[in-house]
């Protein structure tokens, strides 16, 4: 089990993947391929974003046992 301080680290480090594959998708020229696996990952991490704050917000108000 992964205390909140851990949880937040990885939040913030997805936040910070997710904000550097936005800025290569709109700033570099990239294959189909590359654009595709670009997009895969940052929806992806979306969907990992979304469930690291359901957790912490979890933890703050009633721990998992």
């Amino acid at each position: 089990m992964r205390n909140r301080d851990e949880c937040e680290r990885m939040l913030w480090d997805a936040v910070e993947r997710k904000r550097v594959l936005e800025q290569d998708f709109k700033e570099r020229r990239m294959s189909i391929k590359s654009n595709a696996a670009v997009l895969r990952n940052y929806t992806a991490l979306r969907g990992v974003i979304k469930t690291l704050r359901w957790v912490i917000s979890e933890i703050e108000e009633e721990p998992l046992e």
